[in-house]
């Protein structure tokens, strides 16, 4: 190996070992594991919804295009709370008020899913639930870039992602054996009851740990806190190429899990229900495994090798849904859906900490981040949705792999590394 390649391992590896020791000396141990916790049972919540949606809503014999409808009440919710969610955690100091509210909203929402499943009130809940995911999203990120800081941001993100991971995991396998012994309403009752632990976590998370100006990516000159105006995220060409990759990832990625298990929903196959459930819990194994590394990676290759890993996955992913529909190898393709989450999820809060260091606009921006995205996740699960019923499932899922494809040239070619020389915090 020749000798600058090994001068430039031993400086990231030795990079990432200073920034996991900064980490644990940030904030306390209960504030870290409280954090933990709050992501686990934030997922359990959440993983009421999503693919259990859609097999919960085909089993009761809804229309196609009425299943899509609601779902995309949903993300266009969430895109609309993300970028509200984002500029209110920028602006307030609670924090963690912002995260109870949220885990308020969803018990609401599965409550009424389990009780009411008519088209109003689903419709109601799922625009509640995407509510709800918009002002988590960018509130949890700031409490843990409040804790620890930039230097210690990859880390805790893929912290973040794997205890998230592994309480979507657990919680599907439960809800998938609920659904099968009791029916399909307790799926979502399990997810309401869920809130209650997490609600206990987020009480355990010090208030007074959480730095407010950090928690917001804000700069410092003289002494002084520094923030920076709204234009500055157009201007920042870096943002917008990301952004751009972004979005075409989820426009690929939104429909293939729900055009998955909504064809074994109508089938009305044996053990669809554990078979679903087991397509949703094999991704969060990988992602549970994958996360903590990817940030690892992300200081010693950089960010832009580790995020192309996550479009060539999905890929891959997209061209095999098109042509296997046996239960097993459906589990097995969903693997590389573990993969590119946990590679995406994780690179996107670390991407947007690069790019908007000194700004201010942290919470914005990965609200604005977030909009963009839940815009094209609503538009793939309206217009896949209908090109799988009209042209056929194959042809919709070879389109969602030229997407895909058009993504990692975009990160590949237009998007500049953004892990900066050093870290000013």
């Amino acid at each position: 190996m020749p000798r600058a390649t090994l001068s430039g391992v031993r400086t990231g590896i030795a990079r990432h070992l200073e920034n996991k020791r900064s980490f644990e000396g940030l904030a306390s141990r209960r504030s870290r594991r409280a954090l933990d916790w709050v992501n686990f049972f934030v997922a359990d919540v959440e993983e009421g919804f999503g693919g259990f949606v859609a097999f919960y809503l085909a089993d009761l014999k809804w229309q196609q295009e009425s299943v899509g409808l609601v779902l995309t009440a949903s993300r266009i919710a969430s895109a609309i709370f993300l970028l509200a969610g984002g500029a209110l955690t920028d602006a307030v100091r609670w924090k963690r008020a912002l995260v109870a509210a949220g885990i308020v909203m969803l018990a609401g929402a599965a409550v009424i899913l389990a009780l009411r499943p008519a088209f109003v009130s689903v419709l109601f809940a799922e625009a509640l639930q995407g509510a709800a995911a918009g002002i988590l999203t960018p509130a949890i990120a700031a409490i843990s870039l409040g804790l620890v800081g930039r230097r210690a941001m990859s880390r805790r993100v893929g912290l973040n992602r794997r205890f998230n991971a592994a309480g979507s995991a657990l919680t599907a396998a439960l809800m998938g054996t609920l659904g099968s012994a009791f029916g399909k309403a307790a799926i979502f009752l399990t997810a309401a009851g869920l809130a209650l632990p997490a609600l206990v976590a987020l009480g355990f998370v010090r208030k007074d740990e959480i730095d407010y100006d950090r928690a917001r990516n804000a700069g410092k000159q003289d002494g002084r806190v520094t923030l920076q105006g709204f234009s500055v995220l157009f201007k920042n060409c870096q943002l917008l190429w990301f952004t751009c990759g972004v979005a075409l990832f989820q426009l690929a990625n939104a429909s293939m899990l729900v055009i998955a298990v909504e064809g074994m929903g109508r089938a009305n196959a044996a053990h669809s229900s554990l078979v679903t459930s087991a397509m949703i819990l094999v991704p969060q194994i990988i992602v549970a495994l994958l996360a903590p590394s990817i940030g690892y990676f992300s200081e010693l290759w950089g960010r832009k090798p580790v995020l192309v890993i996550s479009f060539a996955a999905q890929i891959v992913r997209a061209a095999l849904l098109g042509f296997v529909d046996d239960p097993i190898l459906l589990i097995a393709v969903q693997m590389l859906d573990g993969i590119s989450g946990a590679v995406l999820t994780v690179m996107t809060t670390v991407i947007v900490a690069d790019l908007t260091t000194g700004t201010g606009r942290f919470n914005l921006t990965s609200g604005v981040v977030g909009l963009v995205s839940a815009i094209a996740a609503s538009v793939s699960t309206a217009a896949f949705g209908f090109v799988a019923q009209e042209v056929g499932h194959q042809a919709a899922f070879l389109a969602m792999a030229s997407i895909a494809a058009s993504g990692a040239l975009v990160v590949w070619f237009l998007l500049g590394e953004t892990k900066p020389e050093r870290y000013i915090d």
